[in-house]
């Protein structure tokens, strides 16, 4: 197996694999996208998502290049977020014209998260612009601990 070297240090070609596997310990994907779908015979959809968090919320933001809208569902029930989004064909070739070259994907992405602490869903505020979904879900306010007086 060859190393590679970077500024001095070794780096394991493996890396990034393991780094996947590991990839968010404390926020835990519960759906997977499946590799192909079944209508075009070609690659799912992908949506890549950054999910952070500060002391009042967890911050999502969802890469959704092609996607309306009008075609984004987002459901926060408790500590479970589940984004899906289907990005459509917009226009066929024409009768006189052939498909040289496609690489652009068009179906349905689902993503279903299980965050560290329950979301405050009405408080939950949703922007997309550019092709990116911005989700800010502010997390529920644990009850304070209440002392009771035994009588």
């Amino acid at each position: 197996m060859a190393n590679i070297s970077r500024a001095g240090s070794r780096v394991d070609p493996f890396t990034d694999l393991v780094d996947d596997l590991f990839n968010g310990f404390l926020v835990h994907p519960l759906a997977t996208e499946r590799d192909r779908t079944p209508q075009q015979g070609g690659l799912a959809p992908r949506m890549r998502v950054d999910i952070s968090e500060n002391d009042a919320a967890y911050q999502v933001r969802a890469e959704l290049p092609g996607v309306k809208k009008e075609d984004i569902q987002v459901t926060v029930d408790a500590t479970r977020l589940s984004l899906a989004a289907e990005s459509k064909r917009e226009v066929d070739a024409a009768a006189d014209e052939r498909l040289l070259h496609a690489e652009r994907v068009f179906g349905r992405a689902t993503r279903s998260f299980a965050l560290p602490q329950e979301v405050d869903d009405a408080q939950v505020q949703a922007r997309f612009r550019d092709g990116v979904l911005e989700l800010t879900l502010p997390k529920k306010v644990a009850a304070a601990r209440k002392q009771i007086t035994i009588q």
